[in-house]
């Protein structure tokens, strides 16, 4: 993780959203906890409305935060592989809890969810 220098104290609750906030990151960690390790592609098959780009950056970012393993294969054609840190672990149960309220929330608004799986 690149540190970086924090010169006036801040929330915790900000410093945690900004590492982990955002459309992608949190439903990227919850994938590679439900598969351990995952591809790229494999990645952007199961994040259905991210685009190519965004999902290159938003790997980046996780991984420059420390949240993201990558690993990168030398062989032909390339193989990179990404799977969760010691620290990602860690949030895996809060965003379990977030998905339980989701579900919650959408049943009490009679919104239509895809069927239960471990990967939603």
């Amino acid at each position: 993780m690149k540190q970086k220098k924090i010169i006036e104290p801040i929330c915790a609750v900000d410093y945690a959203f900004r590492r982990v906030g955002g459309k992608y990151k949190g439903r990227i960690l919850w994938y590679l906890s439900n598969y351990e390790v995952l591809r790229f592609g494999e990645l952007k098959r199961h994040i259905k409305d991210i685009t190519t780009k965004m999902l290159t950056q938003t790997l980046r970012e996780l991984e420059n935060d420390g949240l993201v393993n990558r690993k990168v294969y030398r062989e032909v054609p390339p193989k990179v592989e990404y799977s969760l840190t010691k620290s990602s672990k860690e949030l895996i149960p809060f965003i379990n809890h977030l998905r339980e309220w989701g579900e919650n929330q959408m049943k009490s608004e009679n919104i239509p969810s895809l069927v239960h799986h471990d990967n939603c």
